[in-house]
């Protein structure tokens, strides 16, 4: 139980890093051109929605939520 909230609060953590230094990820993993063709902020745009969907899973993983979630959509998607 302890574990899954400390491995929840490390994903949150990192998600708001993401969220609110993506300059400093862009540094250290580089540009996506993916991210520059696709989005009109470029990689940073993709690092900050990147962020917010790992906050999400770390929110799931802290309220023991995220294999029943994880279940719900592999279900609609390939069933």
């Amino acid at each position: 139980m302890f574990l899954r909230i400390f491995v929840g609060i490390i994903l949150c953590a990192l998600g708001f890093f993401m969220v609110k230094k993506p300059d400093a990820v862009l540094e250290f993993i580089g540009p996506i051109n993916f991210a520059e063709r696709a989005l009109s902020g470029g990689s940073r745009s993709f690092f900050k929605l990147i962020g917010v969907v790992i906050i999400l899973i770390g929110f799931l993983v802290i309220t023991n939520l995220h294999v029943a979630f994880f279940e719900a959509v592999f279900k609609f998607f390939f069933s």
